[in-house]
């Protein structure tokens, strides 16, 4: 950030009166500028047993498998969120369900949180973001093509869970920094 998004004047990075981080202030109208992490909101929605998936036809990590997911909104749930992820990308509607999994990626100053979500009638297609939509059962899963390590960890638990009949809450984080060769 260079310039302040009240008045328009030079921002300087230094540390607030009273604060314990680095942050853009102006130097003329002393606005402070946060930053915070983006929300990624999305679902693992399930069919008669099988798993919805999409084909990203966009950056990041174009051609690879994942689930609906995306950038919350302003003036949305989480669970709304998800929702209209998923039929933003597969043209879907879902019923949203429990919570199941948050994901700090830190290096991206993202949160993924995850619900299960039933998918009602098998009615999907693909979007301009997927290029193409299906359901999975879990061997089906192309697993070394999932685009996201977090949506690998949501699945994962997914699968885990069903397996034990339980509706756990799951979190980690991840920091790509720390890892080579992370996707």
């Amino acid at each position: 950030m260079k310039f302040c998004s009240a008045c328009g004047n030079p921002v300087s990075l230094r540390t607030p009166d009273g604060d314990h981080l680095a942050r853009h202030v102006c130097e003329s109208c002393g606005a402070v500028h946060y930053q915070n992490p983006k929300l990624i909101v999305g679902c693992v929605p399930e069919h008669e047993g099988r798993i919805l998936l999409c084909r990203r036809a966009i950056e990041p990590r174009l051609g690879f498998w994942t689930i609906p997911a995306g950038f919350m909104e302003n003036g949305e749930t989480t669970q709304d969120g998800a929702r209209r992820e998923s039929f933003e990308e597969a043209q879907a509607q879902v019923e949203i369900g429990s919570l199941l999994a948050v994901v700090h990626v830190l290096h991206a100053d993202q949160v993924h949180v995850m619900f299960r979500a039933k998918l009602p009638t098998a009615h999907f297609g693909p979007s301009p973001e997927s290029l193409e939509v299906g359901l999975y059962s879990e061997d089906e899963i192309p697993w070394q093509d999932i685009a996201f390590r977090s949506v690998d960890f949501a699945l994962r638990r997914y699968f885990d869970d069903r397996r034990h009949g339980v509706e756990g809450h799951h979190f980690t984080a991840l920091d790509y920094r720390k890892s080579r060769g992370a996707r």
